[in-house]
């Protein structure tokens, strides 16, 4: 069933306006997702979803139709309002007309870090949201079990964050962990090998044995890897650098070190 909304004073309204904002999000335990292909993979990844807003211009877009049809099979609250109001909330400059407001999911980290492949991600302080839902992304495209953000990261439910994600944020476990240094101590206690990225080493990325149950530490784009945490590290790796560019961006750092554990995993299976 379709509801209508009129109304910019509509408490629906205002309470999913209200979820661009951080603090907002934070204290109702909800984010919002925009996009009809966010919207569906969020269904086909069994993603509760507490209700969507559209407008008129869903129906102008592929796929929208159809995918309001399996809303409504689903039993999902349905809210239509004007374009005009749409358009005050939506963060993106074209619109496909659909947004979904979501429950944060929770996971138990023991729980997590004893499941998989023993392929984990810390981020350190990573600040640009584009950056960290790439990293999301390619956590996900290369089968890591898990992504651990520590206290300083951008927001995991930023627009830009979720939308960087192109879905992956529905695929594994993203995790925010308190302070850097305390998780590291933490995985450690738990058997996971630390690897920290930072130019104050001779070893490369690809000298290094990934294989048994490993930590990747990404650091801050600024000021990189805190220095206690390298410290703590169990192995200290860098990329060459055979250009003029003094620095990675992180997102591509991350790409790297993940791959490099790719490979050497499908090279033992050969």
């Amino acid at each position: 069933m379709i509801n209508n909304i009129y109304s910019h004073d509509n408490a629906t309204i205002k309470h999913i306006r209200q979820l661009t904002k951080r603090k907002y999000r934070q204290k109702n335990s909800q984010y919002i997702v925009e996009g009809i292909r966010i919207v569906r993979d969020a269904i086909e990844n069994n993603k509760k979803i507490e209700c969507v807003l559209f407008c008129e211009k869903l129906y102008e877009t592929s796929g929208g139709e159809e995918l309001i049809k399996n809303l409504i099979e689903k039993n999902i609250k349905i809210y239509q309002v004007p374009n005009k109001i749409f358009m005050e909330i939506c963060d993106t400059q074209n619109p496909q007309g659909i947004i979904a407001v979501l429950p944060y999911e929770l996971y138990n980290l023991d729980q997590v870090l004893n499941e998989g492949k023993g392929l984990f991600l810390v981020l350190d302080r990573i600040q640009d949201p584009g950056n960290l839902g790439t990293i999301i992304r390619t956590a996900d495209a290369a089968g890591f079990d898990a992504v651990l953000l520590t206290k300083g990261c951008v927001d995991l439910y930023n627009l830009k964050t979720i939308r960087s994600t192109m879905g992956s944020v529905f695929h594994l476990p993203i995790i925010n962990v308190g302070e850097t240094k305390e998780i590291i101590t933490f995985l450690k206690s738990e058997n996971i090998r630390i690897i920290s990225t930072s130019l104050n080493t001779n070893k490369y990325y690809d000298e290094v044995d990934y294989n048994g149950r490993v930590a990747f530490v990404i650091g801050n784009e600024a000021n990189g890897v805190l220095k206690e945490v390298l410290e703590n590290s169990d192995e200290l790796v860098k990329i060459p650098m055979i250009g003029k560019a003094e620095s990675l961006n992180a997102s591509v750092a991350a790409s790297i070190m993940m791959y490099e554990a790719v490979r050497q995993r499908r090279n033992q299976k050969i």
